[in-house]
């Protein structure tokens, strides 16, 4: 049976193509270039940051989060947090970059970094960076967080893949960490196709981001930046464009993406505002039901890219999904669930038993929220869960 709601659906309308076509019928330049910057620039204000690198994939920004970190010399050991509950390039580049992961167990409210849990890993291990995922939208309860890392002085990497214009006391997420990762992946609330982007205030670690995106050279670099790296090291001035300073990655996007991500943030307002109201329309649902656990998070406004909830149990879950598949809703568990029961990890280190995020693994169902929903759709959909039989 097809799909009638599908958990995402595109997000790049027509009226964006059809911009995009004119713009290539004038033969620009698609690579990285003016349109990138342009929107890196009109990205970081719009957040409120005052830098953005644009990137491939949101994967591609957690990579040269992890990776800045690392080479910027800030760092006084490698063991890092990491989230039980996230998705895998969230904690993958821990393991590909020689970090020692730490993983720590989920909120019972919002699925992100249980600071319960994490103050204990703190006091035993003093890890020196931390990253935070804002889980499908909703935002981490920042302000234990931001207290923890106040009194234990790690650095903080926000995940906000899937938190576009998510708020924590009225305040964005993704402004909140040292760095922070958006991902303007399809059927994300902004599309590029594929793409990400890398937000900081610390001029030092924007100015490595840059490098670090297009192979350790320094060409995206200001002009007096590139040439007291030059003078610096000596180069040949006929090789300054071909030197290269850190070694890098090549995680570059092209202008041909910065176009698409020029029309989408002009009407991200809209988008936002229909997926809080879609996600406001489940809690509300959901909230007068027995029999389920939602992500939740008093001090948050969320724009989330899916709505999640926990079943009573495994076989009460398998009854949801048929229930939902008879009425052609698309669903998925959240994520990968327990990341340490994946086998990138388990083969690793083992699996960690964390009882959150074992629940999660096992009993989440992620439901669609996007913008071609409306609040009615919703109403459909929760009918078909809450209808679905409870086993005995």
């Amino acid at each position: 049976m097809e799909a009638r709601y599908r958990l995402a659906e595109r997000t790049i309308p027509r009226e964006d193509l059809q911009k995009l076509i004119a713009w290539l019928e004038s033969d620009p330049w698609l690579t990285q270039g003016p349109l990138v910057r342009e929107f890196e620039q009109r990205w970081a204000a719009w957040l409120g940051t005052r830098h953005a690198t644009f990137v491939n994939s949101g994967s591609s920004a957690n990579l040269l989060m992890y990776y800045a970190l690392l080479v910027s010399g800030r760092l006084r050991n490698r063991r890092v947090v990491v989230p039980a509950v996230s998705w895998a390039t969230t904690v993958a580049p821990a393991l590909q970059l020689g970090f020692e992961p730490i993983m720590c167990d989920a909120d019972p409210d919002t699925f992100g970094l249980d600071p319960r849990e994490l103050e204990p890993i703190l006091r035993a291990h003093d890890p020196a960076a931390v990253i935070a995922v804002h889980v499908l939208g909703v935002p981490c309860d920042m302000e234990p967080l931001q207290d923890l890392r106040r009194r234990y002085g790690f650095v903080l990497m926000e995940d906000a893949c899937a938190a576009t214009g998510s708020r924590y006391d009225g305040r964005r997420v993704g402004t909140f960490g040292d760095l922070a990762s958006f991902s303007f992946y399809y059927g994300h609330h902004l599309s590029t196709i594929e793409g990400g982007m890398v937000c900081t205030d610390d001029d030092g670690l924007h100015e490595l981001l840059v490098e670090l995106r297009s192979h350790g050279w320094a060409n995206d670099l200001a002009p007096d930046r590139e040439a007291s790296l030059a003078a610096r090291h000596a180069v040949i001035e006929f090789n300054r464009r071909f030197s290269f300073y850190t070694p890098g990655f090549n995680v570059r996007s092209t202008d041909l993406n910065a176009h698409l991500g020029l029309s989408q943030l002009a009407r991200a307002e809209d988008v936002i505002a229909r997926r809080i109201e879609n996600h406001g329309v489940y809690q509300s649902r959901f909230r007068q039901a027995e029999g389920f656990r939602i992500q939740r998070n008093e001090r948050a406004t969320i724009s989330s890219i899916a709505f999640t909830a926990l079943a009573e149990s495994p076989q009460h879950r398998t009854a949801v999904a048929a229930a939902l598949a008879a009425a052609g809703v698309e669903t998925r568990p959240l994520g990968g669930g327990n990341m340490s029961r994946q086998p990138f990890w388990a083969e690793r280190y083992g699996v960690v038993p964390m009882p959150m995020a074992d629940r999660i693994h096992e009993t989440s169902f992620q439901l669609p929220n996007h913008p071609q929903l409306t609040p009615e759709d919703v109403h459909v959909i929760c009918d078909t869960v809450l209808a679905a039989p409870r086993p005995a």
